[in-house]
C-alpha cells in the first residue's frame, strides 16, 4: 500500500532544552495546539504540518530542526540516500510509531526518514 506522503517532507523535530518554554512560545506566538507523549516529547500542529519538541538530544547551537521525511520502503530509500551521495549517520531503529533512519546529506546537513511499520514495542 503506497502513502500519498511517500519521498515528502512530513514532520519537523526540535531538540529543545525545556519542552514547557517551547510549548509557551509557539503556542502564544503562533497558536499551535500540541499532544504530550511523556516529559521528553511533545507533538506539535500548526494546522498543517506536525511536528515536535523533544529533550533526546543536544540542542544545535544557532538552531536548525531535525526535518524528517516518509517513506514506505526504509531500506530503499536508504539504498537511494547513500547512492545518491549521502551518508548514513543512524542506522533503521524503531521507535514507538515505526522505524527511522538519519543520514547526512552532501553539505552535512542531518536528515531523517521515517515509516509507520515496525515499531518498536
Amino acid at each position: 500500500m503506497s502513502n500519498d506522503n511517500d519521498q515528502r517532507i512530513d514532520y519537523v523535530e526540535f531538540t529543545v532544552k525545556d519542552i514547557r518554554r517551547s510549548r509557551d512560545f509557539y503556542g502564544n506566538a503562533f497558536g499551535w495546539t500540541f499532544t504530550d507523549y511523556g516529559p521528553e516529547y511533545c507533538e506539535f500542529n500548526d494546522g498543517r504540518l506536525s511536528g515536535g519538541f523533544t529533550t533526546l538530544g543536544s540542542v544545535r547551537s544557532g538552531g536548525g530542526p531535525l526535518v524528517i521525511l516518509y517513506a514506505d520502503d526504509l531500506p530503499a530509500t536508504v539504498k537511494r540516500v547513500e547512492e545518491a551521495g549521502g551518508k548514513i549517520v543512524r542506522p533503521i531503529y524503531g521507535f514507538p510509531g515505526g522505524q527511522r533512519f538519519h543520514f547526512a546529506d552532501p553539505d552535512g546537513y542531518e536528515l531523517a526518514v521515517y515509516t509507520e511499520q515496525g515499531g518498536a514495542e
